[in-house]
């Protein structure tokens, strides 16, 4: 019930979002330092969590809170566009606004978007791929079940990061891996059920053209700037998505006939990651158990372990040199 509990933390982002966008100023940055800056240095300072105790599918809390994401969600973007057409946010705060939002929609929004597709629930997969429509993603839902969990570790996944690959090569090659990787998949789709070849019958067509009749919208109500902050912020959250992959997986390696173990990715069992990222950073044990809950994900003793949490990593993984030092000589043999 405790650990169930504690999961709330994971909106904390999307309420310093929300001050930040209808406070304007200096507080439009308020979940850029909240994130990048007071938890990334807490990461390194609070000891791991590796309590494994779970309440199992009992208790109803965990579901609430990630239904809880939903509304969050809208409540971020809607007092954005309310910010901009309010004249609070003007000027850079604007663009620093955005880059606030786009790292919570790519810590909560995508994070919460991957719990609901690895649902088998119609309804939960569809607000998976709301939240993935809202940041501007319009591939993950196919690649991630299809190639990314089949193939992890493999030269046939594209967002598994190779050893000695940085970020930024990495974001390159995943990015465009994944999207050609979904359109494939689409196509296939098609061919095998016999599906007339229309735009709204591929998901990726259709994501493209619902986006593009939204973006008209934004213009049209709020003006070339708001969308042109709109846009910085889906490019902020897919980078910060593209960043998680780089991380949890980055020089682990398996032959493809080898089955998929809680060795093949990196957990961390820092608080903050664990409850903010709704436990996203036991990774190791969702490859191994793709179906669980995640509130019932456990820690395990012989997964490779990240030396910090994801937001304490992420300014070690944007400088290549730090990041090969500090994480090569902990890949496994």
């Amino acid at each position: 019930m405790k650990r169930n509990i504690t999961y709330l933390f994971s909106l904390l982002p999307a309420l310093a979002v929300t001050v930040g966008n209808i406070s304007g100023g200096i507080l439009s940055a308020l979940n850029l330092v909240l994130s990048m800056g007071i938890l990334a240095a807490l990461e390194w300072i609070i000891p791991p969590n590796k309590n494994n105790q779970s309440s199992q599918n009992k208790d109803q809390i965990p579901s609430i809170i990630i239904y809880l994401h939903i509304p969050a969600q809208l409540i971020c973007i809607g007092s954005f566009f309310y910010g901009i057409q309010q004249q609070i946010l003007i000027e850079q705060w604007i663009w620093i606004s955005a880059i606030s939002m786009g790292i919570n929609s790519g810590s909560a929004a995508i994070v919460v978007a991957h719990e609901f597709i690895h649902r088998k629930s119609t309804f939960k997969q569809f607000l998976g791929k709301w939240l993935l429509f809202t940041v501007g993603n319009f591939y993950f839902y196919v690649e991630h079940l299809r190639v990314h969990h089949k193939w992890v570790g493999t030269a046939k996944d594209t967002a598994s990061a190779q050893k000695g690959e940085n970020l930024y090569a990495f974001f390159l090659r995943s990015g465009i891996g994944q999207i050609s990787n979904a359109w494939k998949l689409e196509s296939e789709r098609l061919k095998t059920k016999n599906k007339i070849y229309w735009p709204l019958n591929h998901y990726i067509i259709r994501q493209i053209i619902f986006h593009l009749l939204l973006d008209t919208c934004i213009i049209f109500w709020f003006g070339p700037t708001a969308l042109l902050a709109f846009v910085l912020h889906c490019l902020v959250a897919n980078f910060l998505l593209e960043y998680v992959n780089y991380i949890e997986h980055y020089g682990l390696s398996r032959e493809e006939n080898e089955r998929v173990t809680e060795l093949h990715s990196w957990q961390s069992d820092s608080p903050i990651s664990r409850f903010l990222l709704i436990d996203l950073s036991r990774h190791a044990d969702h490859h191994f158990h793709a179906a669980k809950p995640y509130h019932t994900l456990d820690s395990h003793p012989n997964s490779p372990e990240l030396p910090s949490g994801y937001a304490g990593m992420f300014i070690i993984a944007a400088i290549p040199p730090l990041w090969f030092r500090m994480i090569d000589k902990r890949i496994p043999a």
